[in-house]
């Protein structure tokens, strides 16, 4: 995958990435992303970072699917977890998720997959 995106892959069919802008969200689609799950509360640092609005609009734009699915950064809750559960079963993949730093998305990806 050649892209600038900052992508750590967790598996053959997801990667994580830290806080993307909207403007990311035409490269996830060039580089074969098909949705973006953004777990990322809105305002969790204050002004400054884009919305969940903003970022869906972008990705809608360029033909993803997208969820908001904002969760803690310390503490992913059974109900978190099942909720990401339930977005891997209804979303296409390949699938980006987002976070402050990626940290958060890839351990709830991983523990929505040991849930299901």
């Amino acid at each position: 995958m050649n892209t600038s995106l900052p992508l750590r892959p967790i598996d053959d069919q997801a990667c994580v990435a830290p806080q993307l802008p909207p403007e990311a969200m035409a490269e996830a689609a060039r580089v074969g992303f098909r949705s973006v799950v953004n777990n990322r509360p809105d305002y969790e640092e204050g002004p400054g970072q884009p919305t969940s609005a903003q970022i869906e609009a972008a990705a809608r734009a360029a033909g993803l699917e997208y969820r908001h699915l904002p969760v803690q950064s310390g503490y992913q809750s059974p109900e978190d977890i099942a909720a990401m559960a339930a977005l891997m079963a209804e979303l296409p993949r390949p699938m980006l998720l987002f976070c402050r730093s990626g940290a958060r998305s890839a351990r709830l990806y991983q523990a929505a997959q040991a849930h299901g």
